[in-house]
């Protein structure tokens, strides 16, 4: 636990450094736990997520790096490797494809990447993935683009 603690506080002290390194990251911890952390992400350009800021939730083991952050979406999104309700993400490198290597910055680039371009034949939101899987992408975009203008965009008054 002490080696996560280290490696945490490591990785916070990064994230402060190089916070307009990044502009579509923003990785917050939680002021009374180190292993609580919530990012804001933006939307990649040219997908029918650009635009949108999405908030993620991550959960991180003690036996971190060695066992991957728990990370879900808790911005709804209509995504093919995202379930709708949790929020949970299919992701290799938050499951068996995992190494120490990995920050917490770089899954945070790893989801921006799957929002730009999901795998429709692992899908945790069967209504998205079989859009896509069917060839419909019209329809696909115009649901994702929906969902994300009615919850990652501020409103307008």
């Amino acid at each position: 636990m002490q080696a996560s603690r280290a490696r945490l506080f490591k990785e916070y002290k990064e994230v402060q450094r190089e916070k307009s390194a990044d502009p579509d990251i923003q990785l917050i911890c939680d002021d009374s736990n180190i292993f609580k952390w919530t990012a804001m992400i933006k939307g990649p350009s040219e997908t029918p997520f650009e635009g949108g800021v999405f908030q993620l939730a991550f959960s991180i083991p003690e036996q971190y790096p060695l066992l991957p952050p728990q990370v879900r979406f808790l911005t709804k999104i209509f995504h093919p490797n995202v379930h709708f309700k949790t929020g949970e993400i299919c992701l290799d490198i938050l499951k068996n494809a995992w190494s120490p290597a990995w920050t917490l910055q770089s899954v945070c680039r790893a989801i921006i990447a799957l929002m730009a371009h999901p795998e429709a034949d692992s899908p945790l939101n069967c209504d998205s993935g079989n859009l896509l899987r069917s060839g419909d992408i019209r329809g696909y975009q115009s649901m994702a683009r929906m969902y994300t203008r009615l919850a990652a965009m501020p409103k307008k008054e």
